[in-house]
């Protein structure tokens, strides 16, 4: 598949044949895709790298490539109703540096496992025209997105095209899953703004492997250097590289920050709600927050005080901003723990006791993917609108419904 001049255009014929594989995708589409990463990924070593397999091996990538597949075709003649999922992954894909050649091998796997899985029968010829045209549509645009964004990081104060030489600064114990890791530039000059909220891609090399991930934010923008805090997973190539073997003064390549999970002016009170590591991105959030003197609710659930990171930073800040109220939830507190606000999991009744009526307030969450649709569901009963309750997916993106 090679790239056309210009916008592919789809004639309506093909728009007819996507609409109509609508069921075949919500039938089979996991299948699909998880036959298709098995094609891109056994026979194109070089695009390895972007992908962690820990998320293949848990099926949340393929399921989340099928979701997009499903509504990209469900929304084929009115694009632009997938503008917040196109968002995300053009986002996604700036903190890796996905390239535009890397979209042309992508349709080549793709088209094959839409072959391979559906059949000659059903994926005829036209079939896999339409398909191919539907892809490089879909790869005009995020491509198109993307290079906007990086030409426009280029040329930002601070900022940088590609990789970047940081030098590991600091490293924090914040609990005993959690770790940050304080990065400054190895050429000495300043670094590009971040917005609160959003995440950086590092790329470093594991035991001879090149591996690209992208972790959040911790502290807010400051010019000279950027905080990431990493929860240490169980046979986490990544973070366990992280966790025990890179020391202060060792050098990895670091991308420009993306994300479009931020938070946005309001006059309405500002709700940071997150369990687990979920907290790293609102920490660089309320350092914004508080500087705007708006009302703040930091609401934090952890299994336990011993997994609990940034409490004493937090309850600093409490006790030298009033507009700051902070909440704490632990699932199982062990004996010595210092006391929570609550025990056991957030859910309506908590959140309708600590937040202030939902037509005043702008919520921000995130979490495990179990928490995470917990409190959407709460917000949700307590007549939060949607479009108020924003959230952010650490690994790939999934429903909440």
């Amino acid at each position: 598949m090679t790239r056309q001049e210009g916008p592919t255009m789809l004639s309506t014929e093909h728009k007819a044949i996507i609409r109509a594989t609508v069921p075949l995708l919500e039938a089979g589409g996991e299948a699909l895709t998880t036959h298709f990463y098995g094609i891109l990924l056994d026979e194109n070593p070089e695009v390895r790298p972007y992908f962690n397999q820990a998320n293949q091996l848990t099926g949340d990538q393929p399921r989340a490539l099928a979701n997009g597949v499903l509504m990209y075709a469900k929304h084929i003649d009115q694009l632009e109703a997938l503008g917040g999922l196109v968002n995300m992954i053009v986002n996604k894909h700036v903190s890796l540096r996905i390239r535009r050649e890397h979209y042309p091998i992508v349709g080549r796997c793709l088209l094959r496992a839409i072959r391979e899985v559906l059949g000659a029968d059903i994926a005829t010829d036209a079939v896999i025209d339409a398909w191919a045209a539907a892809y490089g549509q879909l790869a005009d645009i995020l491509a198109g997105a993307e290079e906007t964004i990086y030409d426009a990081q280029a040329v930002a104060p601070g900022g940088w095209r590609d990789g970047r030489a940081f030098r590991l600064a600091e490293k924090t114990r914040e609990s005993d899953e959690i770790t940050s890791f304080r990065f400054i530039p190895v050429d000495g000059g300043p670094v590009y703004a971040h917005a609160p909220g959003q995440y950086i891609g590092l790329r470093v090399v594991v035991d001879g492997q090149d591996m690209r991930r992208n972790y959040s934010l911790s502290a807010a923008a400051d010019g000279r250097s950027y905080r990431i805090s990493v929860k240490r997973h169980p046979g986490g190539a990544v973070s366990g590289f992280l966790h025990e073997r890179l020391q202060a003064g060792d050098t990895l390549e670091l991308f420009p920050p993306a994300g479009h999970f931020v938070l946005e002016e309001s006059e309405r009170d500002v709700v940071l709600i997150s369990g687990g590591v979920g907290i790293t991105p609102t920490l660089a959030m309320l350092e914004q927050a508080l500087a705007t003197r708006r009302p703040i609710h930091f609401i934090h659930a952890a299994r336990h005080g011993g997994a609990h990171a940034f409490r004493d930073l937090i309850d600093d800040l409490a006790a030298r901003h009033p507009n700051l109220k902070r909440y704490y939830c632990y699932e199982a507190p062990r004996a010595g723990d210092p006391e929570p606000h609550a025990t056991g999991f957030i859910d309506r009744d908590l959140l309708a006791a600590w937040l202030p009526a939902a037509d005043g307030m702008d919520a921000y969450f995130l979490g495990p993917k179990p928490f995470m649709q917990g409190v959407r569901r709460a917000l949700r009963e307590l007549g939060v609108p949607d479009e108020r309750a924003k959230y952010e997916f650490f690994g790939p993106a999934a429903s909440l419904d």
